[in-house]
């Protein structure tokens, strides 16, 4: 078995076992939920209404959330507490954690190996891909947080 192959397979088992386990965790918590002082609010037609739309078409959400970055835990937890039926979310969790594995075995495996040779041949020119590489991620993190902080009215002073 070749490294990609075996990478992704390793990957896959991986993401299963996470991805379903945050799945249980939101079925407990859920039950939980539908227990305690939250109840009422939680069996609003509203909510109903709701819970009915993620058990049916939840599904692509959860297989899609897989190719996004920080959205598939929220997919997984909240297809759990929102009883998705497995007979949905199992083919979903089956075919977005194959796209993920595959993702991170194929351009994950590439990159790491193109930092690698760049720190083996040419050290500076890697640290130096590392060093802009943290500073794109910084950049983009304080912008998303000072974004977010503008009020609202901010927002509309600038629209105007």
């Amino acid at each position: 078995m070749d490294k990609i192959a075996l990478t992704a397979a390793a990957l896959y088992v991986i993401v299963l076992l996470r991805a379903g386990g945050t799945f249980a965790v939101g079925w407990l918590a859920g039950a939980g939920a539908r227990r305690s002082r939250l109840a009422e609010r939680i069996s609003s037609p509203k909510f109903r209404r709701a819970e009915r739309a993620i058990q049916r078409w939840g599904a692509p959400v959860v297989a899609v959330s897989f190719l996004t970055v920080g959205f598939q835990t929220a997919a997984n937890f909240l297809a759990g507490s929102m009883r998705m039926p497995l007979s949905r979310y199992l083919p979903a969790l089956f075919v977005g954690g194959a796209a993920w594995a595959l993702v991170y075995a194929t351009a994950g495996l590439g990159a790491l190996e193109i930092l690698g040779r760049l720190f083996a041949e040419r050290t500076a020119l890697g640290v130096s891909a590392v060093v802009a590489l943290l500073l794109a991620v910084c950049g983009v993190a304080v912008y998303r947080r000072r974004r977010a902080a503008r009020s609202p009215r901010d927002a509309e002073a600038e629209k105007s």
